[in-house]
């Protein structure tokens, strides 16, 4: 990725974005707190590491300060972040809040989804290409596909206190840092600025015990925002960041899916079988386990930068290699009882 010029504002407009998403993404969920808790609880079932009910639907906040911030503040800097980046979020947004409220079947759920992904990904000029050789249709379906799982993915591992806040602000902390020194475009830095302060504002509500969930309404269009970025990153042909960044979702929900398919379960259904669930059935507190993961992030993000750095295909493969020896050794810990 050839890295593109800087002014010397773009730093503080990063910070920028952070600090004002933190503060309305913390001032919104605490208003809209009392309201969720007499219309949007999320009762214990096979899945849940709660054992209470506890609202969820704070993704509202999350999201909302995401999107408002990081369109003020582009428009201000004088770029722009595609219109169906931000259609795409308010609508799987909607489609996560009603599922929040009622069930939606699981079918219409993924057809609505990758309506939202496919927004995204079939209105990006046609000379934007990852593979040039490979015939259009064939790569923006694969892409397709990858989104819709990068969505679900995110939307599974929601599973634990402080989980998706461990993944999230390392993830979008490492592409501020790459932007801050140029080697994003500014709109996805500050995208991922906005993200990432909203995560942080989240956070003290859903420290264990959480006192709020994110809900559908947060993990499905955190998912949709996260993928965009990281498309970014593949488009620029850094691929060893791209799946670097978030490593251990990708491993611990893909093969959990891998090994509920083989087993014959019903793998949509609600279940404990991920490997940061696992953990705490074995042993580690909640604590424990999102500080591990966390630790993780912070080396894959160190790795990630280190692939974009270098122009050696080489070193890109041995940063994607040690980031999936991490990965998988921090799931194989997970899997087994603590002594």
């Amino acid at each position: 990725m050839a890295t593109r010029s800087m002014t010397l504002s773009e730093p503080l407009l990063l910070l920028f974005a952070v600090l004002a998403a933190a503060v309305l993404s913390a001032l919104m969920t605490w208003a809209i707190r009392p309201v969720l808790l007499r219309h949007a609880l999320a009762k214990p079932n096979a899945r849940s590491s709660h054992r209470v009910p506890t609202p969820q639907g704070a993704g509202i906040a999350v999201i909302a300060a995401t999107l408002v911030v990081a369109g003020a503040v582009t428009a201000c800097a004088g770029t722009s972040i595609p219109i169906a980046v931000l259609a795409a979020a308010l609508f799987i947004a909607v489609v996560g809040f009603a599922d929040d409220l009622k069930s939606i079947p699981v079918l219409t759920r993924l057809l609505l989804q990758a309506l939202a992904v496919g927004a995204i990904i079939f209105t990006a000029p046609a000379e934007i290409r990852i593979v040039a050789p490979c015939p259009i249709w064939i790569e923006r379906g694969l892409l397709l596909l990858a989104g819709l799982w990068l969505v679900n993915l995110v939307n599974f591992m929601d599973g634990l206190d402080w989980m998706t806040v461990a993944e999230i602000v390392p993830i979008t902390g490492a592409m501020v840092v790459l932007g801050s020194l140029g080697e994003l475009p500014l709109s996805v830095s500050l995208v991922a600025a906005a993200l990432c302060g909203a995560m942080l504002g989240f956070a003290p509500f859903n420290r264990p015990v959480a006192t709020i969930f994110l809900g559908d309404v947060g993990s499905l269009p955190i998912g949709l925002l996260l993928g965009w970025c990281l498309l970014q990153l593949a488009y620029h042909q850094q691929f060893a960041a791209a799946l670097l960044l978030p490593m251990y979702y990708l491993l611990d929900a893909t093969t959990t899916l891998l090994r509920r398919l083989v087993n014959r379960e019903l793998f949509w259904a609600a279940h404990r079988s991920h490997f940061y669930q696992r953990a705490t059935d074995n042993g580690f507190t909640v604590s424990q386990v999102v500080g591990e993961v966390f630790a993780l992030n912070i080396g894959l993000a160190a790795l990630a930068a280190g692939s974009i750095m270098t122009p050696s295909i080489m070193i890109k493969l041995a940063c994607l290699a040690a980031g999936a020896i991490a990965a998988a050794s921090l799931l194989r810990r997970f899997a087994r009882p603590r002594a």
